[in-house]
């Protein structure tokens, strides 16, 4: 007789839950969704019959106290997350927890300590960790075959959004282009370069008009305190093309880039091509990223994979609050 399968429910019901959490969840051995809620009720109906879900529900508290509920995937827009997840600890649910996993430094703080309190795992959904190509690049890296690491320099460009809603609207979003784009490709680099300690950032963002409006790009230097220096560059509303994605670390012996993933090691004075060449992907390294996270999570959750607390977030929030801070007084803010 095998374990019982973990019961799962999801809590909105918008772009990623439809194009990663869902269909991931809904054939994901070992795991059985059987709750969806979304204020939206025909969306959360319809869904819920697509995905083959029992209930569908429009308040999360009903969705809580579901029969046999275990853990919550929270997919809700930005501003809802922190006390979306905190309602969800009081219920004694794991959860996963879309990013940002709050809107604030002190937010991330008010879930770790719900968290530890109440004995319950919360995890972020920061997908990009969980890329096979990511997951290589990082092998590299921390097994310091490319010697110190000196720079990251990322970016993101992508056209603008057709249906804006809340994302436009600066108290429900958090911020614009680099909350959106920004904030993953930050986590990305502070978690392979093994998080060291940010000192200060410089940053400028280019808005629209209005008081509340939300940026349409920003430029961001981030300085380390062990030399590292960290570039980003995101634009939310593209007028390109092709919309572009890039991440590239230097190391003083060699350098990375993704995507494909790319590694260049120097050998005898030249600089040799020491890629790895795995199997070309079935899958999107999109959602294989969120098949791994989610494959991860309820390893974590059945007690086969190690718990670590996401007290990162915690930093990575605080560095987020020094680059708009830097943006907005449009000077340098010592962390």
């Amino acid at each position: 007789m095998g374990a019982a399968p973990l019961r799962i429910g999801v809590v909105g019901a918008g772009a990623i839950a439809q194009i990663a959490h869902l269909p991931v969840l809904s054939k994901m051995r070992g795991v059985e969704l059987i709750a969806l809620c979304d204020n939206d009720r025909p969306k959360a109906r319809a869904l819920a019959d697509r995905f083959g879900i029992p209930d569908a529900y429009t308040d999360i508290e009903d969705l809580l106290e579901a029969d046999g509920l275990e853990a919550v995937v929270i997919a809700t827009p930005n501003h809802l997350h922190e006390p979306h997840v905190l309602s969800a600890i009081a219920a004694g649910m794991d959860v996963l927890c879309e990013r940002p996993m709050a809107m604030t430094a002190r937010g991330a703080e008010r879930i770790l300590n719900a968290a530890a309190r109440s004995e319950r795992k919360v995890l972020v959904a920061n997908n990009h960790r969980f890329r096979s190509d990511v997951q290589a690049l990082s092998g590299f890296l921390r097994g310091n075959e490319l010697g110190k690491l000196t720079g990251i320099r990322a970016g993101a460009y992508h056209h603008r959004r057709a249906d804006q809603g809340w994302r436009q609207r600066r108290a429900e979003s958090g911020g614009g282009a680099f909350f959106d784009y920004g904030l993953p490709l930050l986590d990305l680099a502070l978690w392979l370069a093994d998080w060291p300690e940010p000192e200060r950032v410089v940053a400028h963002m280019d808005r629209a008009a209005g008081k509340n409006a939300v940026e349409e790009s920003m430029l961001v230097h981030v300085g380390c305190a062990n030399g590292a220096v960290f570039n980003f560059d995101v634009v939310g509303a593209y007028i390109g093309e092709d919309e572009r994605w890039w991440f590239e670390t230097l190391s003083t012996r060699g350098s990375t880039r993704l995507a494909p993933l790319r590694v260049v090691k120097e050998l005898h004075g030249r600089p040799t091509d020491v890629s790895p060449r795995g199997a070309a992907a079935r899958e999107s390294a999109f959602i294989q990223s969120y098949r791994a996270e989610l494959a991860h999570f309820a390893a974590v959750i059945a007690g086969d994979a190690e718990y670590e607390a996401p007290a990162d977030q915690v930093l990575l929030h605080r560095v987020v609050e020094g680059i708009y801070k830097s943006a907005e007084e449009e000077k340098e803010i010592r962390l």
